[in-house]
């Protein structure tokens, strides 16, 4: 556990820049201790930003010292 981590939390830094393409879940810093979750494709990852483009088209970039955890998931499930 970091300092950054609320007691009982462990945070996972699993993707990166070989990511780029894939989807991904990125967590980031909003406010002290609030956090939110973006979900889709991974645009960039580099020292100074993250960008990911959600199932809405929006894309979503995020200072990298404010990325708390990432990691790749799997493709979303088939419409039925």
């Amino acid at each position: 556990m970091t300092e950054s981590e609320p007691p009982g939390v462990r945070y996972a830094m699993t993707a990166g820049p070989a990511d780029v393409g894939f989807r991904v879940v990125v967590r980031q810093r909003v406010r002290g201790e609030q956090y939110v979750d973006v979900l889709g494709e991974l645009l960039r990852w580099d020292d100074q930003a993250v960008s990911v483009r959600d199932k809405y088209g929006q894309v979503h970039s995020v200072a990298r010292t404010d990325v708390v955890a990432a990691k790749r998931v799997p493709p979303p499930p088939e419409p039925r």
